[in-house]
């Protein structure tokens, strides 16, 4: 199913040698078990790959997910439980909804990576929980990547307990693999030739309509409504290729990662206006932001931030929030020229 060699070549070519935890993980995708065929006592049906963000989870599973032979589908945890949760809501009755949807969802799938694996919520909880038993039943082969051991999913005291058969499930039936190398490849970077997280306002002013020129072909247009995920956001612009919105609008607004999906559906980047670096100490606010950050980096979209103050020591500042120290790694590597070159040229209209 998934060639070690071919791993190994698809990183040579991204100039990547593979360190230790990465060729671990290299190994456990080689031996997956076929699907269809019965399990060996030295074989597994799924790959845990999990550790601090930057230690090169994702190039791996992206290069094994590239030449995996077969029917595969991989998607971000966020994305997938929007799918679910929207077919279960026009799903007609029936004895069990749930498995009608996962079965039709996972028609042909033989390879099925998740990105950014994770479960903070009891009702996701009991979701994933069934989708996995229904999965593995069918034979499906999974890789997974998360910033979470399995025994710390779903940290929750209250609610724990009752994921803990799921989790002997992963123990039992994958290889785990533990990132746990020193080095965050996301930093230490050339910068991008245009500036990303710009502060303090003032200046951030005057170089943001020359950025938004540069990315959409056209200077900006007036402020309007647009719509996302079926409702209505404010925006300083929208063109063809990028949106224009302030903070507030976005992420201190009662928004949800459904918005930010259908953002990064319809414009290839984003301009984030008058960030007030105080409004991150609001615990809904910050997470909508790191959603808003995390689907931007999932889809692979430029974003532009301007803050009143300097935006990474300001959330090194909140370092003991949960998921944050993936956030800070994602910035730095969206900061990057490498991430400029990749990103700017899938700008193109689509819409």
């Amino acid at each position: 199913m998934i060639d070690a060699a071919r791993i190994t070549q698809a990183l040579a070519e991204r100039h990547i040698t593979p360190d230790l935890r990465q060729r671990d993980a290299i190994a456990m995708l080689a031996s997956l078990s076929p699907p269809g065929a019965s399990r060996g006592a030295a074989t597994h049906d799924g790959v845990y790959c999990y550790g601090l963000p930057g230690r090169g989870k994702s190039l791996v599973v992206d290069a094994a997910f590239a030449v995996a032979d077969g029917e595969k589908r991989r998607v971000h945890f966020h994305e997938f439980l929007r799918d679910i949760h929207r077919q279960l809501v026009r799903e007609p009755k029936c004895d069990d909804r749930l498995a009608a949807v996962a079965n039709r969802w996972l028609d042909g799938v033989e390879l099925l990576c998740f990105d950014e694996f994770h479960v903070h919520d009891i009702a996701d909880a009991f979701l994933i929980g069934r989708f996995l038993d229904i999965a593995l039943a069918r034979g499906v082969r999974w890789v997974l990547t998360s910033n979470y051991a399995p025994a710390q999913l779903l940290p929750d005291p209250e609610f724990h307990e009752r994921f803990e058969p799921t989790i002997a499930v992963i123990l039992q039936r994958f290889a785990i693999v533990h990132f746990d190398g020193a080095t965050d490849y996301r930093m230490g970077g050339d910068a991008a030739s245009m500036p990303r997280w710009l502060a303090p306002l003032d200046t951030a002013h005057g170089v943001l309509p020359a950025c938004y020129e540069a990315l959409e072909g056209s200077p900006a247009g007036a402020p309007s409504d647009v719509t996302v995920a079926g409702r209505a956001l404010a925006v300083r612009s929208a063109g063809e290729r990028v949106v224009w919105a302030d903070f507030e609008a976005l992420c201190v607004a009662h928004r949800s990662h459904l918005d930010y999906l259908s953002l990064a559906e319809q414009w290839q980047a984003l301009i984030v206006d008058e960030l007030h670096v105080e409004q991150l100490r609001r615990p809904d606010t910050l997470q909508r932001f790191l959603w808003l950050v995390d689907i931007c980096y999932d889809r692979q979209r430029t974003l532009l931030i301007a803050s009143d103050a300097p935006l990474i020591p300001a959330l090194d500042a909140l370092s003991d929030w949960r998921d944050l120290s993936r956030t800070i790694s994602r910035l730095a590597e969206m900061g990057s020229r490498d991430y400029e070159r990749r990103t700017l040229t899938s700008i193109k209209p689509t819409r």
